[in-house]
């Protein structure tokens, strides 16, 4: 028996059986959600990002300054054997004169063979020395060549006039105070733990804000075809969309959160010490640097009058040798204090410069 439906506008016989439903279907759904309010997670999330490309650009600097330093002090290295070089060669020059000069009043039978030997050999410890500081020199412009990644067979000559420069100009040197606010603005170490200090608060808000519901603008339309869901399939496509508020909000962090705060709050706290710690720490540095650098220029004044007293009494012993007034001992005596001297001279003046170039190193303005 046939069925059918009654409507207002009459009666529309429907058939027994199956009915046919197209082979053909399409269904396309698109979804926007827009988060309006997440509880500050997504602001404190772009500040974070922010906070980890800062920390990245002082890693990227800091490791800049230690190249720099690194080769300043290879550098202050090559420029001290250098000059230690030239002591020691002038004293080489020096002695092959005394050599000479006894040579010649030997043959007058004033100077004993001895002498000369005991010169002679004075004179081997000296070329032997100027060997050992030529090789250093080798090292260390190798290390030079290497770290600058310039060509093998490259020969780094320090200007010993820029260095004389830069010595001189040390007897300037600014207030303690100065060097202390310079450390306070540009050192690094000072920014990695202030953008550390940051990033340990963002975390506490973005801990805070997993307690807290999120809310969304949600806009959908679906279109798709057939219609299958009446009693008779319709080969037709249907649209449907809808807009709306969607609120998300998890039970469970009202107990599990609680530690992550607390964790977050923690790690504040320690960022914050940190913080204390590393100023404290650059501080110190800048105060034991700049004592070090007053210390170093005190010695440079003196070494200076050391020498000038050196090369007065050598002068003066040479003089009464030469009269066999003294003793070949005293000679040498003289010979070896000049010596002495000269290379604690050398050796005050780089230490002034590496300590200067140092405190530039602690504050980060090198």
């Amino acid at each position: 028996m046939p069925l059918c439906c009654r409507e207002a506008v009459g009666v529309v016989p429907i058939a027994n059986g199956k009915q046919d439903t197209p082979h053909w279907g399409n269904s396309f759904t698109a979804q926007v959600s827009q988060v309006v309010y997440a509880g500050g997670a997504i602001r404190s999330g772009i500040r974070m990002a922010e906070l980890g490309r800062e920390m990245a650009e002082l890693d990227v600097e800091k490791n800049r300054q230690e190249v720099r330093f690194l080769l300043t002090g290879y550098y202050l290295d090559l420029c001290k054997l250098g000059n230690q070089v030239e002591v020691v060669r002038q004293n080489i020059a020096l002695t092959h004169k005394e050599i000479e000069q006894m040579k010649a009043r030997r043959g007058e039978g004033t100077v004993l063979q001895n002498d000369i030997t005991r010169y002679e050999f004075q004179l081997q410890s000296l070329e032997l020395t100027l060997t050992k500081l030529i090789d250093a020199s080798t090292i260390i412009n190798h290390l030079l060549v290497t770290t600058l990644h310039l060509p093998e067979q490259t020969v780094i000559v320090p200007d010993k006039n820029e260095l004389d420069t830069d010595i001189n100009a040390l007897s300037a040197i600014a207030a303690q105070e100065t060097w202390q606010q310079a450390a306070s603005d540009n050192n690094i170490g000072i920014h990695q733990a202030t953008v550390a200090t940051n990033l340990a608060k963002q975390k506490v808000k973005q801990a805070k804000a997993a307690s807290l519901p999120s809310v969304a603008v949600v806009a959908e339309n679906q279109f798709f075809g057939p219609y299958t869901q009446d009693l008779i399939p319709k080969d037709c496509n249907v649209n449907v969309w809808f807009v709306g508020i969607g609120v998300k909000f998890s039970l469970g962090s009202l107990w599990k959160n609680k530690h992550n705060i607390r964790k977050a709050r923690i790690e504040h706290r320690q960022s914050q010490e940190a913080l204390a710690l590393a100023r404290e720490g650059v501080e110190n540095g800048v105060q034991a640097n700049y004592t070090n650098l007053l210390t170093s220029y005190t010695e440079v004044k003196t070494q200076q009058k050391q020498v000038e007293l050196a090369n007065q009494n050598y002068s003066v012993v040479q003089n009464r040798y030469q009269n066999d007034l003294a003793l070949l001992t005293d000679m040498v005596d003289a010979s070896n204090m000049k010596l002495s001297a000269e290379m604690a001279l050398v050796n005050a003046r780089i230490s002034m410069l590496y300590h200067f170039y140092k405190l530039k190193y602690v504050t980060n303005t090198l």
